[in-house]
Protein backbone atom coordinates (compact mmCIF):
# COMPACT_ATOMS: atom_id res chain seq x y z
CA UNK A 1 0.00 0.00 0.00
CA UNK A 2 1.58 3.84 -1.13
CA UNK A 3 0.35 5.35 1.80
CA UNK A 4 1.76 8.63 1.27
CA UNK A 5 3.13 10.88 -1.82
CA UNK A 6 4.76 14.26 -1.77
CA UNK A 7 6.76 16.38 -0.22
CA UNK A 8 5.92 15.68 3.72
CA UNK A 9 6.68 18.45 6.50
CA UNK A 10 7.92 16.33 9.30
CA UNK A 11 11.19 14.14 8.84
CA UNK A 12 12.87 16.96 8.09
CA UNK A 13 12.48 18.47 11.77
CA UNK A 14 14.40 15.55 13.64
CA UNK A 15 18.16 15.67 12.70
CA UNK A 16 20.26 12.86 13.32
CA UNK A 17 16.94 10.53 12.60
CA UNK A 18 17.26 7.77 15.24
CA UNK A 19 18.13 4.33 13.66
CA UNK A 20 17.82 1.03 14.68
CA UNK A 21 19.24 -2.17 13.48
CA UNK A 22 17.29 -4.96 11.86
CA UNK A 23 16.96 -8.01 13.34
CA UNK A 24 19.47 -10.12 13.85
CA UNK A 25 18.83 -13.00 16.47
CA UNK A 26 15.69 -15.44 17.33
CA UNK A 27 13.67 -13.76 20.42
CA UNK A 28 11.60 -15.04 22.88
CA UNK A 29 9.30 -11.80 24.11
CA UNK A 30 5.89 -11.02 26.61
CA UNK A 31 4.48 -9.08 23.92
CA UNK A 32 5.61 -8.43 19.91
CA UNK A 33 4.42 -5.31 18.66
CA UNK A 34 4.10 -5.63 14.61
CA UNK A 35 4.47 -1.41 13.32
CA UNK A 36 6.39 1.37 14.29
CA UNK A 37 4.09 4.09 13.90
CA UNK A 38 2.26 6.76 16.25
CA UNK A 39 0.34 3.48 17.90
CA UNK A 40 2.97 1.13 18.04
CA UNK A 41 5.06 3.50 19.37
CA UNK A 42 2.64 4.90 22.26
CA UNK A 43 1.71 1.07 23.22
CA UNK A 44 5.43 0.11 23.32
CA UNK A 45 6.00 2.94 25.72
CA UNK A 46 3.34 2.01 28.10
CA UNK A 47 4.36 -1.52 27.67
CA UNK A 48 7.39 -1.03 28.56
CA UNK A 49 6.50 1.16 31.96
CA UNK A 50 4.46 -2.01 32.96
CA UNK A 51 7.91 -3.94 33.30
CA UNK A 52 6.60 -6.24 29.90
CA UNK A 53 9.40 -7.66 27.90
CA UNK A 54 8.25 -5.93 24.48
CA UNK A 55 9.81 -6.37 20.86
CA UNK A 56 8.74 -3.92 18.05
CA UNK A 57 9.54 -4.20 14.78
CA UNK A 58 8.99 -2.16 11.36
CA UNK A 59 9.31 -3.10 7.76
CA UNK A 60 10.46 0.44 7.26
CA UNK A 61 11.95 2.82 9.36
CA UNK A 62 10.62 4.07 12.48
CA UNK A 63 7.83 6.79 11.85
CA UNK A 64 7.74 6.31 8.10
CA UNK A 65 4.60 5.44 6.97
CA UNK A 66 1.49 7.05 8.08
CA UNK A 67 2.94 9.22 11.24
CA UNK A 68 5.17 10.73 8.76
CA UNK A 69 1.80 12.25 7.36
CA UNK A 70 -0.04 12.87 10.53
CA UNK A 71 -0.77 17.07 11.00
CA UNK A 72 -0.65 16.71 14.15
CA UNK A 73 -3.81 18.15 15.92
CA UNK A 74 -5.12 16.58 19.19
CA UNK A 75 -8.26 17.11 20.30
CA UNK A 76 -11.14 14.90 22.63
CA UNK A 77 -13.49 15.69 19.94
CA UNK A 78 -14.25 13.54 17.13
CA UNK A 79 -15.36 13.50 14.04
CA UNK A 80 -18.57 12.22 14.95
CA UNK A 81 -19.93 14.25 17.98
CA UNK A 82 -21.15 13.31 21.69
CA UNK A 83 -24.64 13.89 20.36
CA UNK A 84 -24.05 11.53 17.55
CA UNK A 85 -22.43 8.49 19.12
CA UNK A 86 -24.81 9.15 21.98
CA UNK A 87 -27.50 8.85 19.63
CA UNK A 88 -26.16 5.78 17.34
CA UNK A 89 -24.88 3.71 20.67
CA UNK A 90 -26.88 4.98 23.73
CA UNK A 91 -26.12 7.98 26.39
CA UNK A 92 -23.77 5.45 28.36
CA UNK A 93 -21.66 4.21 25.58
CA UNK A 94 -21.60 7.99 23.67
CA UNK A 95 -20.56 9.89 27.09
CA UNK A 96 -18.08 6.64 28.22
CA UNK A 97 -16.32 6.87 24.81
CA UNK A 98 -16.05 10.86 24.48
CA UNK A 99 -14.16 10.43 28.39
CA UNK A 100 -11.88 8.24 26.95
CA UNK A 101 -11.08 10.45 24.72
CA UNK A 102 -10.86 13.41 27.49
CA UNK A 103 -8.60 11.25 29.63
CA UNK A 104 -6.14 9.98 26.49
CA UNK A 105 -6.23 13.75 25.61
CA UNK A 106 -4.50 14.68 29.07
CA UNK A 107 -2.52 11.51 29.13
CA UNK A 108 -0.77 12.55 26.08
CA UNK A 109 -0.14 15.87 27.68
CA UNK A 110 1.46 14.58 30.49
CA UNK A 111 3.68 11.74 28.13
CA UNK A 112 4.76 14.60 26.27
CA UNK A 113 6.33 16.39 28.68
CA UNK A 114 8.11 13.35 30.29
CA UNK A 115 10.11 12.13 26.98
CA UNK A 116 13.72 12.50 27.07
CA UNK A 117 13.52 14.15 23.34
CA UNK A 118 11.23 17.21 22.55
CA UNK A 119 8.13 16.28 20.48
CA UNK A 120 6.80 19.71 19.95
CA UNK A 121 3.86 18.74 22.13
CA UNK A 122 1.82 22.24 23.58
CA UNK A 123 -1.60 22.47 24.62
CA UNK A 124 -4.17 24.58 22.76
CA UNK A 125 -7.64 25.17 23.01
CA UNK A 126 -9.36 24.42 19.37
CA UNK A 127 -12.15 26.23 17.73
CA UNK A 128 -15.21 23.99 16.08
CA UNK A 129 -17.19 26.72 13.82
CA UNK A 130 -20.29 26.31 11.97
CA UNK A 131 -19.43 26.31 8.30
CA UNK A 132 -23.36 27.13 7.65
CA UNK A 133 -26.29 28.57 9.30
CA UNK A 134 -27.85 25.80 9.73
CA UNK A 135 -25.36 24.09 11.81
CA UNK A 136 -25.54 26.10 14.72
CA UNK A 137 -28.70 23.93 16.35
CA UNK A 138 -26.15 21.24 16.74
CA UNK A 139 -23.54 23.19 17.76
CA UNK A 140 -25.95 24.06 20.57
CA UNK A 141 -26.77 20.62 21.35
CA UNK A 142 -23.65 19.59 21.52
CA UNK A 143 -22.59 22.24 23.71
CA UNK A 144 -25.34 21.38 25.99
CA UNK A 145 -24.18 17.62 26.27
CA UNK A 146 -21.22 19.00 26.78
CA UNK A 147 -21.60 20.79 29.84
CA UNK A 148 -24.22 18.36 31.54
CA UNK A 149 -21.59 15.96 31.58
CA UNK A 150 -18.42 18.29 32.53
CA UNK A 151 -16.41 19.00 29.37
CA UNK A 152 -14.59 22.21 29.31
CA UNK A 153 -15.92 24.32 26.25
CA UNK A 154 -17.55 27.47 25.60
CA UNK A 155 -20.12 28.57 23.26
CA UNK A 156 -19.51 31.55 21.18
CA UNK A 157 -22.10 33.44 19.04
CA UNK A 158 -21.07 35.32 15.97
CA UNK A 159 -20.61 38.12 18.34
CA UNK A 160 -17.97 36.56 19.95
CA UNK A 161 -16.21 35.52 16.99
CA UNK A 162 -16.26 38.49 15.30
CA UNK A 163 -14.68 39.95 18.78
CA UNK A 164 -11.49 37.24 18.58
CA UNK A 165 -11.58 36.01 15.22
CA UNK A 166 -10.68 37.65 12.30
CA UNK A 167 -13.58 36.14 10.19
CA UNK A 168 -17.49 35.82 10.74
CA UNK A 169 -18.82 32.55 11.44
CA UNK A 170 -22.47 31.77 12.96
CA UNK A 171 -21.49 29.91 15.80
CA UNK A 172 -18.42 28.03 16.86
CA UNK A 173 -17.81 25.69 20.22
CA UNK A 174 -14.21 26.93 21.52
CA UNK A 175 -12.86 23.21 23.63
CA UNK A 176 -10.39 23.25 25.84
CA UNK A 177 -7.93 20.51 27.01
CA UNK A 178 -6.47 19.86 23.57
CA UNK A 179 -2.56 20.08 21.79
CA UNK A 180 -0.19 20.36 18.85
CA UNK A 181 2.62 17.92 18.47
CA UNK A 182 4.98 17.32 15.85
CA UNK A 183 4.06 13.44 15.13
CA UNK A 184 7.16 12.48 13.50
CA UNK A 185 9.22 13.66 16.65
CA UNK A 186 6.72 12.25 18.96
CA UNK A 187 6.78 8.72 17.90
CA UNK A 188 10.35 8.98 17.79
CA UNK A 189 10.52 10.11 21.64
CA UNK A 190 8.10 7.59 22.25
CA UNK A 191 10.22 4.76 20.63
CA UNK A 192 13.68 6.14 22.19
CA UNK A 193 11.86 6.16 25.66
CA UNK A 194 10.50 2.78 25.39
CA UNK A 195 13.79 1.27 24.40
CA UNK A 196 15.68 2.78 26.99
CA UNK A 197 12.82 1.24 29.20
CA UNK A 198 13.85 -1.90 27.82
CA UNK A 199 12.14 -2.67 24.47
CA UNK A 200 13.66 -4.13 21.48
CA UNK A 201 13.39 -2.09 18.33
CA UNK A 202 13.97 -3.37 15.32
CA UNK A 203 13.96 -1.54 11.59
CA UNK A 204 13.61 -2.50 8.46
CA UNK A 205 12.57 -6.42 9.47
CA UNK A 206 9.32 -7.05 8.06
CA UNK A 207 6.85 -10.44 9.33
CA UNK A 208 6.76 -12.61 7.05
CA UNK A 209 3.94 -15.30 8.64
CA UNK A 210 2.64 -15.95 11.95
CA UNK A 211 2.19 -19.61 13.43
CA UNK A 212 -0.35 -19.61 16.06
CA UNK A 213 -0.53 -22.29 18.75
CA UNK A 214 -2.54 -22.53 22.05
CA UNK A 215 -0.20 -20.23 24.36
CA UNK A 216 1.88 -18.45 21.51
CA UNK A 217 2.55 -16.92 18.38
CA UNK A 218 5.67 -17.45 16.58
CA UNK A 219 6.41 -14.40 13.91
CA UNK A 220 9.13 -15.26 10.60
CA UNK A 221 10.93 -12.94 9.11
CA UNK A 222 12.91 -13.62 6.78
CA UNK A 223 16.36 -14.55 8.54
CA UNK A 224 14.78 -15.06 12.13
CA UNK A 225 11.88 -15.56 14.63
CA UNK A 226 10.22 -14.37 17.64
CA UNK A 227 8.31 -16.41 19.96
CA UNK A 228 5.83 -13.71 21.70
CA UNK A 229 3.03 -14.86 24.19
CA UNK A 230 0.91 -11.75 22.75
CA UNK A 231 0.83 -10.30 19.44
CA UNK A 232 -0.44 -6.68 18.83
CA UNK A 233 -0.75 -5.35 14.87
CA UNK A 234 -0.08 -1.64 15.08
CA UNK A 235 -0.14 -1.73 11.49
CA UNK A 236 -2.82 1.73 10.94
CA UNK A 237 -3.71 1.43 7.39
CA UNK A 238 -1.81 -1.74 5.48
CA UNK A 239 -3.86 -3.60 8.70
CA UNK A 240 -6.77 -3.89 5.21
CA UNK A 241 -4.25 -5.85 3.39
CA UNK A 242 -4.16 -8.47 5.91
CA UNK A 243 -7.75 -8.37 7.59
CA UNK A 244 -10.59 -6.68 5.68
CA UNK A 245 -12.96 -5.13 8.06
CA UNK A 246 -16.43 -3.96 6.78
CA UNK A 247 -16.21 -1.21 9.32
CA UNK A 248 -13.14 0.30 7.67
CA UNK A 249 -12.94 3.19 5.32
CA UNK A 250 -10.22 4.18 3.35
CA UNK A 251 -9.90 7.82 1.69
CA UNK A 252 -7.02 10.01 0.58
CA UNK A 253 -6.59 13.07 2.69
CA UNK A 254 -4.57 16.61 1.78
CA UNK A 255 -2.32 18.99 3.75
CA UNK A 256 -0.55 21.59 3.27
CA UNK A 257 3.12 23.25 5.30
CA UNK A 258 3.32 26.89 4.88
CA UNK A 259 5.71 29.07 4.91
CA UNK A 260 6.59 30.74 7.85
CA UNK A 261 3.72 33.93 8.51
CA UNK A 262 5.66 37.10 10.23
CA UNK A 263 2.51 37.87 12.29
CA UNK A 264 0.05 35.28 13.81
CA UNK A 265 -1.38 37.77 16.25
CA UNK A 266 -4.73 37.93 14.62
CA UNK A 267 -4.54 34.13 15.24
CA UNK A 268 -6.58 33.81 18.81
CA UNK A 269 -4.65 32.08 21.07
CA UNK A 270 -3.39 30.01 18.25
CA UNK A 271 -6.06 28.08 19.00
CA UNK A 272 -6.78 24.86 16.31
CA UNK A 273 -9.56 25.37 13.72
CA UNK A 274 -12.16 22.98 12.15
CA UNK A 275 -15.46 23.23 10.92
CA UNK A 276 -18.92 20.98 11.07
CA UNK A 277 -18.67 20.45 7.41
CA UNK A 278 -17.97 17.24 5.63
CA UNK A 279 -15.20 16.38 4.79
CA UNK A 280 -14.07 19.10 6.77
CA UNK A 281 -11.48 21.51 7.21
CA UNK A 282 -8.50 21.96 9.63
CA UNK A 283 -6.01 24.50 10.54
CA UNK A 284 -3.00 24.76 13.09
CA UNK A 285 0.48 26.60 13.73
CA UNK A 286 3.45 25.41 14.37
CA UNK A 287 6.23 26.73 16.92
CA UNK A 288 8.10 28.34 13.80
CA UNK A 289 4.93 30.24 12.58
CA UNK A 290 4.06 28.05 9.80
CA UNK A 291 0.46 27.26 9.20
CA UNK A 292 -0.46 23.71 8.40
CA UNK A 293 -3.51 23.03 6.74
CA UNK A 294 -5.62 19.97 5.90
CA UNK A 295 -8.65 17.91 4.99
CA UNK A 296 -10.60 18.07 1.38
CA UNK A 297 -10.90 14.09 1.67
CA UNK A 298 -11.82 12.39 -0.91
CA UNK A 299 -11.94 8.65 -2.94
CA UNK A 300 -8.11 7.51 -4.14
CA UNK A 301 -7.82 9.10 -7.35
CA UNK A 302 -6.26 7.09 -10.28
CA UNK A 303 -2.77 6.56 -10.66
CA UNK A 304 -2.33 8.89 -13.51
CA UNK A 305 -4.55 11.61 -11.72
CA UNK A 306 -2.89 11.71 -8.39
CA UNK A 307 -0.02 14.88 -9.20
CA UNK A 308 -2.93 16.35 -10.79
CA UNK A 309 -5.02 16.15 -7.72
CA UNK A 310 -2.60 16.91 -5.07
CA UNK A 311 -1.92 20.50 -6.87
CA UNK A 312 -5.38 21.09 -7.17
CA UNK A 313 -5.93 20.83 -3.30
CA UNK A 314 -3.27 22.52 -2.37
CA UNK A 315 -4.07 25.51 -3.91
CA UNK A 316 -7.45 24.61 -2.52
CA UNK A 317 -6.40 24.82 1.07
CA UNK A 318 -4.61 27.73 0.90
CA UNK A 319 -7.50 29.91 -0.27
CA UNK A 320 -9.30 28.19 2.57
CA UNK A 321 -6.44 29.65 5.28
CA UNK A 322 -6.50 33.08 3.28
CA UNK A 323 -10.03 33.42 3.23
CA UNK A 324 -10.18 33.01 6.88
CA UNK A 325 -6.69 35.45 7.72
CA UNK A 326 -6.79 37.58 4.57
CA UNK A 327 -3.93 39.09 5.86
CA UNK A 328 -2.02 35.66 4.77
CA UNK A 329 -2.14 36.93 1.23
CA UNK A 330 1.48 35.84 0.39
CA UNK A 331 0.92 32.23 1.83
CA UNK A 332 2.79 29.12 0.12
CA UNK A 333 3.34 25.53 0.12
CA UNK A 334 6.23 24.54 1.47
CA UNK A 335 5.65 21.06 1.70
CA UNK A 336 2.36 19.37 0.27
CA UNK A 337 1.65 15.67 0.47
CA UNK A 338 -1.52 13.24 -0.18
CA UNK A 339 -1.71 10.61 2.38
CA UNK A 340 -4.21 7.31 3.30
CA UNK A 341 -6.62 8.01 5.59
CA UNK A 342 -8.85 5.56 7.44
CA UNK A 343 -12.36 5.86 9.26
CA UNK A 344 -14.70 3.81 10.61
CA UNK A 345 -18.69 3.43 9.33
CA UNK A 346 -19.67 3.93 12.94
CA UNK A 347 -17.30 6.67 14.25
CA UNK A 348 -15.28 4.50 16.66
CA UNK A 349 -11.96 3.08 16.60
CA UNK A 350 -11.62 -0.88 16.32
CA UNK A 351 -9.58 -2.46 19.32
CA UNK A 352 -9.28 -5.72 20.22
CA UNK A 353 -9.15 -9.50 19.45
CA UNK A 354 -10.06 -11.49 16.30
CA UNK A 355 -11.07 -15.51 16.31
CA UNK A 356 -8.82 -16.20 13.16
CA UNK A 357 -6.10 -14.70 15.14
CA UNK A 358 -5.51 -16.09 18.67
CA UNK A 359 -3.03 -14.74 21.29
CA UNK A 360 -3.70 -11.28 19.44
CA UNK A 361 -4.70 -8.08 19.59
CA UNK A 362 -5.56 -5.71 16.64
CA UNK A 363 -5.25 -1.66 16.95
CA UNK A 364 -7.21 0.34 14.26
CA UNK A 365 -6.95 3.93 15.47
CA UNK A 366 -9.13 5.10 12.44
CA UNK A 367 -10.75 8.40 11.87
CA UNK A 368 -9.11 11.89 12.49
CA UNK A 369 -8.29 11.43 16.78
CA UNK A 370 -6.21 8.99 15.67
CA UNK A 371 -3.42 9.72 17.85
CA UNK A 372 -6.04 9.88 20.76
CA UNK A 373 -7.00 6.66 19.91
CA UNK A 374 -4.04 5.33 19.89
CA UNK A 375 -3.61 5.98 23.58
CA UNK A 376 -6.99 4.53 24.64
CA UNK A 377 -6.11 1.65 22.87
CA UNK A 378 -2.58 1.55 24.52
CA UNK A 379 -4.03 2.22 28.21
CA UNK A 380 -6.80 -0.42 28.03
CA UNK A 381 -4.45 -3.45 26.26
CA UNK A 382 -1.75 -2.49 28.41
CA UNK A 383 -4.12 -3.02 31.45
CA UNK A 384 -5.07 -5.85 30.09
CA UNK A 385 -2.02 -7.94 29.44
CA UNK A 386 -1.00 -7.30 32.81
CA UNK A 387 -4.75 -8.83 34.41
CA UNK A 388 -6.05 -5.54 34.75
CA UNK A 389 -10.16 -6.11 33.77
CA UNK A 390 -11.24 -3.16 30.95
CA UNK A 391 -14.89 -3.53 30.41
CA UNK A 392 -14.29 -0.76 28.07
CA UNK A 393 -12.71 -2.84 25.34
CA UNK A 394 -15.98 -4.35 24.03
CA UNK A 395 -17.43 -1.11 22.82
CA UNK A 396 -14.15 -1.20 20.73
CA UNK A 397 -14.84 -4.95 19.42
CA UNK A 398 -13.81 -5.82 15.82
CA UNK A 399 -16.95 -7.52 15.24
CA UNK A 400 -19.39 -5.17 16.94
CA UNK A 401 -22.73 -4.19 15.84
CA UNK A 402 -24.06 -0.52 16.14
CA UNK A 403 -25.54 -1.18 19.44
CA UNK A 404 -22.49 -2.84 21.81
CA UNK A 405 -23.57 -4.13 24.77
CA UNK A 406 -20.78 -4.69 27.62
CA UNK A 407 -20.44 -7.44 29.38
CA UNK A 408 -19.85 -5.53 32.69
CA UNK A 409 -21.43 -1.87 33.22
CA UNK A 410 -19.22 1.22 32.43
CA UNK A 411 -17.99 3.74 35.33
CA UNK A 412 -16.82 6.26 33.09
CA UNK A 413 -19.73 8.99 33.14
Amino acid sequence: MILNSGKLAWPHTLNPVPEYPALDQDLDCDVLVVGGGMSGAILSYELTNRKLNTVMIDKRSIGGGSSSANTGLLQFSNDKTLTSIMNTFGEEIGVAFYKLCERAMQKLIDTGSRLYTDPHLIPRSSFYYASHEDDVAMLQEEYENFRKYGFHVDYWDQAKIEQYMPFSKPAALYTHGDAEVNPFRMVHALVEAAARHGAHVFEHTEAIHFDYDENSVTCHTQTHKIRAKKVIYTMGYETQEIKKDRNAVLKVSYAVLTNPVEDLSDWHERCMIWETARPYLYMRTTPDNRIVVGGLDEHPPAPAERDGRALHKSEALLDEVRTLFPRYKELKADYAWASIFGSTHDGLPMIGTHPDYPNSYFIEAYGGNGTVYCMIAADILSDVLTGKDRPELEMFSLQRSSKPSPHKPLTLI
